[in-house]
């Protein structure tokens, strides 16, 4: 029984991190409809960012919360310079974009820092939280981060003029525009908001499995899992899914084998696009012909 509520508490703490990618991931797609394949290496590289700022010498919340701008910076630049030219291309031009930009930021990545793995410290203590024996402080503090970090978009998406008329860009850019919402800039804005969800994402879960340019991969694949099972138009339900999807690896890995773990999210993926592919909470989509 111990073992069991250990692995389902472990599997929130990487289950959230899945949660935030699977989120800036749905964000991406309500904006582009399609799937940007580069998310998790726009997170790592931002990862990076924050190590070089920690290794200047900047304490770790001040350089965590600069990579959080920069990368919001960086989001808001690629959608306009990059992915603004090619929004009405086919859209198998546009994958092959997002395909290059995994390609680009990895070898950038492994060019400036090389693929040796480097350790990325932990802002929260070595011995456990509140004396617990289930869960490390690194995983108890990554959900609380993340937790965090969800309230406040959810505030912000709910609550402010700016979050509603992004929302409104997403669903329905040709109405938002009649009413005097500027899309352009508001879904440059959403690609900012998905890049620095994926940096705090990145900054969590590098202390954990090591920093190094190929270190989001699986992970990507998880969120993808998560935002799959959820819900690709659902940002709450991507957010359940990559909760779910970390419990289910870690209770998977420890009670079958290890080797099966990254098998899960494949499984996941199949089972969902084969039963339900709007996912738990998506919307299905009845198109008349």
């Amino acid at each position: 029984m111990n073992l069991l509520l250990h692995q389902i508490l472990s599997g929130l703490a990487t289950g959230g991190i899945y949660a935030s990618v699977a989120l800036a991931l749905v964000m991406i797609y309500q904006a582009t409809q399609l799937v940007n394949f580069a998310q998790g290496e726009m997170a790592m590289f931002a990862t990076y960012i924050a190590w070089s700022l920690i290794q200047a010498g900047i304490p770790y919340w001040a350089a965590f919360f600069l990579t959080v701008v920069i990368a919001f910076v960086g989001g808001v630049v690629i959608e306009r310079v990059i992915i603004r030219p090619v929004e009405n291309a086919p859209i198998l031009a546009v994958v092959i974009v997002f395909i290059g930009l995994l390609v680009i930021f990895n070898s950038l990545a492994g060019w400036i820092y090389s693929y040796t793995i480097k350790p990325f410290p932990s802002p929260f203590p070595e011995r456990p939280l509140f004396g617990n024996s289930y869960v490390s402080s690194q995983e108890l503090g990554a959900i609380g981060v993340t937790l965090v970090m969800l309230v406040l978009l959810f505030i912000f998406f709910r609550f402010t003029r700016l979050g509603l008329a992004m929302r409104a860009a997403a669903q329905n850019a040709e109405s938002s525009r009649l009413v005097g919402v500027r899309v352009g800039w508001m879904l440059a804005l959403g690609w900012g908001l998905a890049s620095a969800i994926g940096a705090v994402a990145g900054m969590m879960v590098a202390p954990i499995v090591f920093l190094d340019p190929n270190m989001m991969m699986g992970i990507l694949l998880y969120a993808f899992a998560g935002a799959l099972l959820g819900g690709i138009d659902s940002p709450g339900g991507a957010v359940l899914g990559g909760l779910i999807v970390g419990v289910l690896e870690n209770v998977v890995g420890a009670y079958i084998g290890t080797e099966l773990k990254l098998t899960v999210a494949l499984v996941v993926i199949i089972g969902v696009l084969m039963v339900r592919p709007a996912g738990l909470f998506g919307k299905v989509h009845v198109i008349r012909v």
